[in-house]
Order: C-alpha cells, then structure tokens, then sequence
C-alpha cells in the first residue's frame, strides 16, 4: 500500500517535539522492547508490507528533495498535483533557477507556506548548483545546510533514493515509538536514535516507513485501532480501544 511520507500537514520538519501526548492522566511513553519482540513485530509489518513506497512524485534526488520539502504542512496528493507540470520543466536545479522565483511561485501557489517555499527552492537551487555541481548532496548535514530542508527530509531523501537505513522521524513515528514501546524517545532524535539502536538491522531500511503507515492508518492519535492493530499483543499501550 502507497502512503504518504510525510504530506501530513500536522507534521514538523523539526529536531523536537512537544512531550509525549496524553490519554487520561497517564503519559504515553512506554518502556523500551526488546530484542526478540522487536523482530517479531517487524517481521508482521514485513509481511504484511514487503515493500513499501511514498506517495510524493519524483524523477530523480533534486525532485525528491523538492517534493519532500514542499509537503511539510501540506498533503502528499496536493504536492503532486502542483509539481506534475513544474518537473516537466524544471527537474535541475539549473532548471529551476532558469524558471524563476515568479514562475515557481505559480507552479506551487496551491501548497501551504507556497511563497517562503519557493523563496527556499531557489535558494536551494542556487547553493547546489555554486556549490555541488548541480547534483545533490548524499550527506545528511550536506543537505540540512540547504534552505527548508531539515533533518527529516535529509533523513527521507537518504532513505528513498540512496537506500541508506536512515530514520525520518515526524509525529507519527513519535506517537507510535512512545505508545508502543517500538521506540520511545523525548524527542525526535531520541526516537530516531532508538530505531537506530535497537530495530534488527535488516529492518532498518523500512522501519521509518512501517511506523508512519501504522501510525497513519492504525495507531491514530486520538482513537488509536486497537481492534485491528497487528501488534496488538505486542503493544505496551495500556488504554487500547475495544
């Protein structure tokens, strides 16, 4: 099944977040698991998922960077439909700066944030192209040095295209790690370090993309699925739903 990455508009390409949300009085934040439970539970998702994909069109590394900085705060479907016509025509960097800030601006006026964002696209442009050739960076404080682009999309574009085991940690993967004991951390780093640290490494490619679509379609914020999770059993959740 196809999901979005990180098209939430909730989420925040940031290095924290807020503590750990609240059911009740309890706070969600679950002991860590260990090693024998954690293969079990990726093993399901493996299963269950072999291979899963992200949502957000692109052609090569530069799009991917572009879409993916584009979708914070805005949906995996409306960056789509915006960047189908702009990476027909602008899919370099080189591309992009002939095009303009002005003609930018248009393609993307449909997305969330469109003006700072373009503003940052053409900024990127201009660094990969002075500074990288135009070819972007394959390492992560390479490509959080460039405009809009944080850990988290570093981290994605890592994962999707260079097939590097790196960890994008939004609030799904938050809420999930805490809740469940999957990977529980005070902050975003934490978190990422947990995955890092304690999934078996030959999940470590996937873990990131599992955890979002557990969190997107089943481990929900507000009225997590309980009766349909795979792990159920697994979970150290103490208020499941029926």
């Amino acid at each position: 099944m196809p999901f979005g990455l990180f098209g939430d508009p909730h989420s925040q390409d940031i290095l924290t977040l807020a503590a750990p949300a609240k059911s009740g009085q309890n706070a969600l934040m679950a002991k860590q698991l260990n090693y024998h439970t954690l293969r079990e539970i990726f093993t399901l998702f493996q299963e269950t998922e072999p291979e899963p994909k992200g949502e957000l069109h692109h052609t090569n590394a530069y799009t991917l960077v572009v879409a993916v900085a584009l979708s914070a705060q805005a949906t995996d479907a409306g960056v789509n439909k915006a960047t189908a016509a702009l990476f027909k025509i602008a899919d370099t960097p080189q591309k992009m700066l002939d095009l303009g800030l002005e003609n930018l601006t248009d393609h993307i006026k449909t997305i969330g944030l469109f003006r700072q964002k373009a503003k940052n696209v053409m900024k990127t442009a201009q660094i990969l192209v002075d500074d990288y050739d135009g070819e972007v960076p394959c390492s992560r404080a390479a490509l959080e040095s460039l405009p809009g682009v944080g850990r988290k999309t570093a981290n994605v574009v890592l994962n999707m295209w260079w097939k590097h085991p790196s960890q994008a940690v939004d609030t799904h993967i938050y809420r999930v790690g805490n809740r469940t004991g999957i990977c529980p951390g005070k902050d975003v780093v934490a978190v990422e370090r947990a995955i890092e640290d304690h999934i078996p490494v030959d999940f470590q490619h996937h873990a990131h993309h599992w955890l979002i679509l557990h969190g997107r379609y089943t481990c929900v914020a507000r009225k997590p699925k309980c009766n349909a999770c795979l792990i159920r059993d697994y979970c150290q959740f103490e208020e499941k739903t029926a």
